[in-house]
């Protein structure tokens, strides 16, 4: 489940919190380096050299901080991308929850309805066998058991949820059209009321990021595989049907690490690459997420051989029009063209701007696990 967009998704937040935070603070917790009159709040925002020259830090350990520091947002990485995949769960989980609601509320409407000697409600929703199957999932069951998610504390917005799929056009279509639906009617009608109802649920998304700070932006990406997921269910398969692994491969994991490392260590490299194209630009007044949008897409270029240049750079643009200005995206990709090319023509990378065995994009190697 976790792809290589994901993956620069998180990489370009942690370096970003990387220089706001997490390496001035360990240069603080080595109180015997500091000089006392030196304050971590004074250090913020310096580049490293005026970090180390105010600290009177010698380069020997200010290298071995570096490394403390870079293992440490390693570990901060998996943690993050562990957490997306309990997200996948998790929302797994609420279709189950809906689906129970639902069913308590039929059983209501039936009790009334016997009462008061009206026909009965109709039983195709409960009945929905898609639903049943998620619900009897081998595997989700054991992330139940691990995590407890307990959507009854929450039961508000799973109704508000069952409020909006009974008073829509879909859900009414679906209980009285005149031919009973098949399994693929059922799965197809759950992956259209996701769609409509939690993917696009601004309630849900708070309640969520009350939960993990990690999950603020990871639901738009998690949807996508939820949604997948349930495409790529089969009747046959019952309780034992696969759900998404953690790491689409190997590779994708190798891939984080070496992305990540490559950001950190040679981000005075990338800058002044940076600095070199800028000519009329005053590169320290660049937005700072703007500046690690392009040190992030640096690095893959430069580390990656076999990711054509034209796939990197269109990537990283994509992001910078999410968590930068559509101004930015713009000049994230004239920047990274011109460094590119002038890398390219003085043999310090070599590969072509774009190549005929084209290297899976993000939207590609999402479809790939289908």
């Amino acid at each position: 489940m976790i792809n290589r967009e994901l993956i620069r998704i998180k990489i370009v937040q942690l370096t970003y919190a990387y220089y706001q935070n997490a390496n001035l603070d360990l240069l603080a917790d080595e109180q015997s380096l500091l000089d006392s009159k030196t304050s971590v709040t004074q250090l913020r925002g310096r580049s490293v050299q005026q970090a180390l020259h105010e600290t009177g830090i010698t380069p020997d350990e200010h290298q071995r901080l570096l490394q403390k520091s870079i293992d440490s947002v390693e570990k901060e990485l998996h943690f993050s991308l562990n957490k997306a995949y309990e997200l996948y769960h998790l929302l797994l989980s609420f279709i189950v929850a809906v689906h129970n609601e639902m069913t308590h509320r039929y059983d209501v409407s039936t009790i009334i309805a016997v009462r008061e000697g009206r026909e009965r409600p109709s039983m195709r929703f409960i009945d929905n066998r898609f639903a049943r199957q998620l619900a009897d999932n081998e595997t989700l069951k054991e992330y139940t058991a691990a995590h407890n998610p307990d959507w009854q504390e929450h039961i508000d917005v799973v109704r508000k949820v069952c409020q909006r799929i009974e008073q829509s056009d879909i859900y009414n279509q679906y209980l009285t059209q005149d031919e009973a639906p098949d399994y693929d009617a059922d799965r197809e009608l759950w992956r259209k009321l996701y769609k409509l109802f939690i993917q696009d649920n601004d309630e849900l998304d708070t309640l969520l990021e009350e939960q993990s700070l990690y999950w603020n932006d990871d639901k738009m990406v998690v949807d996508d595989f939820v949604l997948k997921t349930i495409r790529r269910f089969r009747e046959k398969n019952g309780a034992q049907q696969e759900l998404l692994p953690a790491w689409h491969s190997e590779d994708d994991k190798l891939f984080a690490e070496k992305l990540l490392h490559a950001s950190l260590t040679r981000a005075e490299e990338y800058h002044q690459y940076m600095r070199d194209i800028s000519e009329n630009w005053d590169f320290e007044r660049l937005a700072y997420m703007d500046v690690v949008i392009m040190q992030t897409a640096l690095a893959e270029m430069t580390t990656f051989i076999n990711i054509p240049v034209n796939v990197s750079i269109n990537e990283y643009v994509e992001l910078a029009k999410v968590y930068s200005t559509a101004k930015s995206a713009t000049y994230i990709n004239a920047m990274l063209d011109a460094i590119a090319h002038r890398l390219i023509a003085k043999g310090k990378m070599l590969k072509p701007m774009t190549s005929p065995d084209k290297e899976k994009t993000a939207e590609e190697e999402k479809e790939q696990i289908e």
